[in-house]
């Protein structure tokens, strides 16, 4: 009998030795081009910080309006994003306006690539704006200031558009989500829709086991070491630290993960890797008024949607002010912006739906399944869905009745009714919910109130014994120049500025990664020891992430038990008993004006003609789905596009469904049977305009069930068969005469 010698070429020892030669070949070469591809980052960081406005945009601006030369002025400026060649703008269209955070990095990221929130209004016909800033905050800058800037820009905007169907959407990302929010609720006038992407809003709010960035200010005593920071910067807040503090969240990908799929697919991976390192590592700084603003008001004080922010003229922050429409995207998977912190503002400023319909709110929400925080606002997947989405059919949200609803996507297919109606790839419907739709995220328990209003109180006494004894040492010890060598001395800088080509080892570095890239050999895929890098990889992120989680575990434990402590509580003048609600009353004044309003559109119910009794008709047979869909929409576009009479701007038809909506949830019996006083004599205007019905409410779907009792009831109301199999119903003219 004969055995196979192992040693033998072509035996297995053998053949794993060819796998090992390779591999060790391919590993080294990727390893000298990993640290080549850091050295090309470090000189990338090297050129755009030392520009005067750095920033990542991918599109062509024009400068409108320069913040710095303002009576107030400010670091941040107004620019008109130039199309394409290939994409064609709409003037009538309504502007669309993107502000991005100013959390640490520099402005663009809203316009980072095609597939950008930028890119997809364009596409849509919009014309775009963009508010950006400068690394280097103006002395006296605050961000009521900035506020007042960004008013006179969005002005701007609109002095440029006055043709437009609309006032300006605009786009708050993350941070710039809240400063949108208190702008717009000072000055409501000025603004369309809003877009809050990943903004926090309800700093407080969360679940236990998730989200503990809600912990630190806790945990580290409240603000003082934020006004510490600040002091250490000679009045500037590094936004480094900013950065920094993202980067703790997840230290298996800042550790490893990043820089592990770089030198895994070095050869495809170089291009996105450093257009993203040239935003990330792109550090700004703030004013030490500004970030104790955020941090105090905000992040620990959880002020906004409580109303206690209070502007230099005496006037309070109210969120029921806002008067556009609202649509927030959130995600389950973001830990810095989750849900809850996005959306909880709603149930402290409302007690129900009809409340929110009281202030006449629009309120649309959207919560992704598992895209992280910055996917919300970088990805080119959620750029090409829900921002398409948005900005395809933000006239639809700005018609949409008051009340509280969630935007769902669905894909569009061979089978998709009415598909001509969908404007892009998916289908978006806006379905009615309730508060209690909010509540079954999971929130914060009385008990987690108190406690957080007990760090609240820690980090009030903390600030004011730290600038009472600290503070002025700091001040009299530190200088700019001082400031400036601990900034350019931060370990997120000096990671770019060590690779980069001033440290002269990496001349050598780049001259080997030229040689590489002639004689590149690449390993096979199914080479073992290939699989094992992959296997060793996930063990060390496993590793990583189980010493995150219980690191975190341990915060939430420190936080719940120390700020739950009666013993505490009682210290700091805290009930441990009490339980704490954040939620508003509405002011008499608002009663009032209310009450005012009902008995207006009450006396209002039998005035108008068919323009009025068809709106309400629509109104009244859509509500019984409790969903607006785009393809409904479209089709009543259309029907107005194609008539000849007499148009309506968007305001004005904003208005009327506003009216005749409020008119039904006043008094439904009595504005149905006001219909028929509104409807002109001839049957032939009554029988088109009941056409256009059931082409808008079948553009969706079959109409069937209380929809189509319903629609039977207004067919009786104008007096014309409903269509079902009779041939006597007229089919609609957009040139018949309407009111």
């Amino acid at each position: 009998m004969s055995m196979e010698n192992p040693n033998l070429p072509g035996g297995p020892l053998s053949g794993l030795v060819a796998s090992a030669v390779e591999y060790m070949v391919d590993a080294s070469q990727r390893s000298v081009l990993f640290l080549d591809i850091m050295r090309q980052r470090g000189d990338q960081y090297r050129e755009h910080v030392a520009q005067t406005a750095p920033h990542v945009l991918q599109y062509a601006a024009e400068l409108i309006m320069d913040g710095r030369k303002l009576d107030e002025p400010v670091n941040y400026a107004l620019v008109r994003i130039i199309p394409p060649k290939d994409v064609e703008i709409d003037l009538k269209r309504r502007p669309f306006v993107v502000i991005d955070p100013r959390a640490g990095h520099g402005p663009g990221i809203g316009g980072f690539k095609a597939d950008s929130e930028i890119g997809v209004a364009m596409k849509a016909g919009h014309p775009c704006y963009f508010i950006g800033f400068l690394p280097e905050p103006m002395p006296g800058q605050t961000i009521e200031r900035i506020a007042r800037a960004e008013a006179i820009f969005i002005e701007k905007v609109i002095s440029r558009h006055p043709d437009a169907d609309g006032k300006p959407c605009v786009i708050g990302n993350c941070q710039a989500g809240w400063a949108v929010m208190i702008l717009a609720s000072l000055r409501p006038e000025l603004f369309g829709p809003l877009i809050i992407a990943g903004a926090p809003l309800a700093y407080w709010a969360g679940v236990h086991g998730k989200y503990p960035m809600r912990y630190s200010g806790g945990l580290l005593g409240g603000s003082w070491l934020t006004a510490l920071t600040s002091d250490l910067g000679a009045g500037k807040f590094d936004g480094a630290w900013l950065v920094q503090n993202f980067e703790n969240q997840n230290p298996s990908n800042t550790l490893w993960t990043k820089q592990y799929n770089v030198y895994s697919k070095v050869d495809t991976e170089a291009n996105r890797y450093l257009e993203f390192e040239r935003w990330w590592g792109g550090h700004v700084n703030l004013n030490a008024e500004e970030i104790q603003f955020i941090v105090d008001e905000l992040f620990i004080g959880n002020n906004l949607a409580a109303g206690k922010i209070e502007m230099s003229d005496g006037r309070r922050v109210d969120l029921r002010n806002i008067q556009s429409p609202i649509v927030v995207f959130c995600s389950e998977g973001d830990n810095v912006t989750p849900p809850q912190q996005a959306l909880d503002w709603i149930l402290d400023c409302y007690a129900d739906v009809d409340e929110i319909r009281a202030y006449g709110q629009t309120i649309v929400y959207t919560v992704h399944k598992s895209i992280g925080h910055l996917g919300i606002f970088v990805s080119g997947g959620v750029a090409k869905k829900e921002h398409a989405e948005f900005s395809s059919n933000i006239d639809l949200i700005d018609v949409l009745p008051p009340g509280l609803y969630e935007a769902t996507f669905e894909a569009k297919g061979e089978e998709t009714t009415s598909s001509d109606l969908v404007v892009g790839q998916w289908v978006m419907r806006c379905e009615a919910r309730t508060l209690g739709d909010i509540r079954a995220m999971g929130g914060n328990s009385p008990e987690d109130e108190r406690r957080f209003a007990a760090a609240k109180r820690v980090s009030e006494l903390n600030l004011a014994a730290y600038q009472k004894f600290v503070q002025p040492w700091i001040k009299t010890l530190v200088t700019p120049q001082m400031a400036e060598t601990m900034r350019n001395l931060h370990p997120l800088r000096l990671q770019y500025e060590a690779l980069s080509s001033q440290n002269p080892w990496m001349t050598a570095v780049k001259s080997a990664a030229e040689d590489i890239e002639d004689n590149r050999k690449p390993v096979a895929q199914d080479n073992p020891f290939l699989a094992f890098q992959e296997q060793m990889s996930k063990q060390i992120v496993h590793a990583l992430d189980s010493w995150r989680d219980a690191q975190e575990a341990l915060s939430e434990a420190i936080f719940l038990n120390l700020y739950g402590s009666p013993a505490v509580q009682t210290a700091l003048g805290i009930d441990p008993k009490s339980e704490p609600s954040r939620r508003r009353e509405m002011s008499a004044e608002h009663r009032a004006m209310l009450e005012k309003r009902v008995a207006q559109l009450k006396s209002g119910i039998g005035e108008g003609g068919l323009r009025e009794a068809a709106i309400r008709s629509l109104l009244y047979i859509g509500s019984a789905r409790g969903m607006v869909d785009e393809r409904s929409i479209e089709a009543l576009r259309r029907i107005r596009r194609d008539y000849s009479g007499q148009r309506m701007t968007l305001p004005e038809f904003k208005m009327l469904v506003r009216e005749q909506f409020f008119m039904l949830l006043i008094d439904r019996e009595g504005a149905l049977a006001a219909i028929q006083k509104l409807l002109p004599e001839d049957v032939n205007q009554r029988r088109a305009a009941f056409a256009a019905i059931r082409e808008v409410l079948s553009a969706s779907g079959e109409i069937a069930g209380e929809r189509a009792s319903r629609l039977r009831r207004v067919a009786t109301l104008f007096g014309v068969d409903t269509g079902e199999g009779e041939s006597n119903v007229a089919p609609f003219d957009p040139k018949a005469k309407a009111s």
